[in-house]
């Protein structure tokens, strides 16, 4: 083979990985896939598409490797093929706020109150709720923080948030996070805690984000 055509296979095989991601909806699936494994049926319904069309997305991640798949009876399983692949979404993300003026205006439409959102960096947060100065809660399903959440974080689910006030103390910051920028999860929570009385904030940051950054992920068992 000569130098050219090998360049051009090289690039070819690179180009895959784009080709897979060529898509909003592949995007917001590897993204649910990064809150953990996920069946087919489980991935429709979170991203707001029917199951077949759920079912040819994956295919397509399939077929560039970036996602794994295994069958359970008559149910599909699908999870992200590395900790590598959550990242290059992250990187991907990053580089488009960067330099897309539409998504900076978008993101900011979706914080209803930009107050809310802190912007301490993530070791002071770590370090606050280590010495329980703050009380950090995952409003993301029980499945996902049982997957991967942050260090000394509660699961507090989004649809049993209202039920468990009682559990939260009154006295401390409740800080709220979900499954990342796009989330609007932790924005319900942080509106729903500050009606009820409870100084509240929330971070911008998932699990992946906070991988991505270098910081430790813990997992929990049901």
């Amino acid at each position: 083979m000569n130098k050219r055509l090998l360049k051009d296979l090289l690039y070819e095989q690179v180009a895959r990985i784009g080709k897979s991601l060529a898509s909003p909806k592949r995007l917001e699936l590897v993204e649910l896939l990064a809150q953990g494994e996920k069946s087919v049926e489980t991935l429709a319904a979170q991203a707001g598409i029917d199951v077949r069309l759920a079912s040819a997305h994956l295919k397509a991640l399939r077929e560039a490797r970036l996602v794994a798949a295994r069958r359970d009876g008559k149910y599909i399983y699908y999870r992200l093929s590395g900790r590598d692949v959550s990242q290059l979404l992250v990187t991907l993300r990053e580089t488009a706020e960067e330099h897309l003026v539409e998504l900076q205006v978008a993101l900011a439409q979706i914080t209803a109150h930009p107050e809310t959102l802190i912007s301490e960096r993530r070791e002071t947060l770590l370090d606050k709720a280590r010495r329980g100065e703050i009380v950090v809660i995952d409003v993301r399903p029980t499945s996902e923080f049982n997957a991967g959440h942050l260090p000394f974080a509660r699961s507090l689910p989004l649809d049993e948030l209202e039920k468990r006030l009682a559990d939260l103390p009154a006295d401390r910051t409740i800080v709220a996070y979900c499954r990342g920028p796009f989330c609007l999860m932790s924005d319900e929570a942080v509106q729903l805690l500050r009606d009820r009385g409870f100084n509240a904030a929330k971070i911008s940051d998932g699990v992946s984000e906070w991988a991505a950054g270098g910081f430790p992920i813990e997992t929990s068992t049901e």
